[in-house]
């Protein structure tokens, strides 16, 4: 274990959490069963200061257009936070605290708060934006790569939810602003549910993982043969723009998620 990668333990689950490499879940294994697809970008990463892509990079802040680097051309994309490490506030065999300051390419100060907690059938995610001075519009989630097929020889991971609606995505992978009735996958795409995000992923005769927040946006993404992604965040694509929430001294954002298992 490196200085900046910190391991919970909980009777047969351990989380990995690496600081270093943008304060991601870079493990977490039930039963010894790794369940995250394993790699530098992957794992699941926290979104901040926005989540999803944001059109040409570019977002408005009172009357001021701001323009960010077009990571995803020719969009921006999943916020600035996994590109630089974490501090490690706390941490203890099973509960961690890192916060991050924001920098450039951001263009206010503040900062983000992410803590962690294990116990041998949940994790508990939280993670909060407060501003130093300005004000400005924030959005926070975490990005899950769940492996599809964890146990070799067994039948893929499904995914279960009732979502109220799904937005609808246009040739740019935004949403058009419309509403549609859910559709079949496979998805890239953001999903509303006003009572709280709950998603199942099931893996026949292994495990039932609920994916749930008390946000009411979330991304569902099936379109690798690897991995699917499970992703509550405090708002759609492109929200910074179309529905933002902005964030002052005196206003955090503060956004939590969990994951609860149950062995089949």
């Amino acid at each position: 274990m490196t200085a900046d990668e910190i391991t919970l333990t909980a009777g047969d689950v351990r989380l990995t959490v690496s600081a270093g490499t943008g304060g991601r879940i870079s493990s977490f294994t039930v039963d010894d069963v790794e369940l995250l697809r394993q790699g530098a970008t992957f794992g699941c990463f926290p979104m901040a200061p926005w989540c999803g892509r944001i059109r040409d990079g570019r977002f408005t802040n009172g009357s001021v257009v701001h323009q960010l680097p077009l990571n995803a051309a020719p969009h921006a994309i999943h916020g600035t936070v996994r590109d630089r490490p974490w501090k490690v506030t706390r941490a203890s065999g099973t509960e961690a605290v890192l916060t991050q300051e924001f920098a450039a390419p951001w263009p206010f100060a503040g900062r983000v708060t992410q803590s962690f907690a294990l116990t041998p059938d949940s994790v508990a995610l939280t993670m909060g934006i407060t501003a130093d001075a300005d004000a400005f519009p924030a959005q926070a989630g975490w990005h899950p790569w769940f492996n599809r097929n964890p146990v070799p020889g067994r039948a893929g991971v499904a995914i279960e939810f009732s979502p109220d609606w799904q937005e609808e995505r246009g040739s740019d992978y935004l949403p058009t602003g419309r509403r549609i009735e859910p559709r079949p996958g496979p998805w890239d795409d953001c999903f509303g549910m006003p009572s709280g995000v709950d998603v199942t992923l099931v893996w026949p005769e292994f495990l039932e993982l609920n994916v749930a927040s008390p946000e009411q946006w979330v991304v569902v993404f099936d379109m690798t043969d690897e991995a699917v992604c499970v992703e509550p965040q405090s708002g759609p694509p492109n929200g910074l723009d179309t529905l933002p929430r902005l964030v002052t001294p005196d206003a955090p954002l503060a956004i939590e998620s969990s994951w609860r298992m149950r062995r089949l």
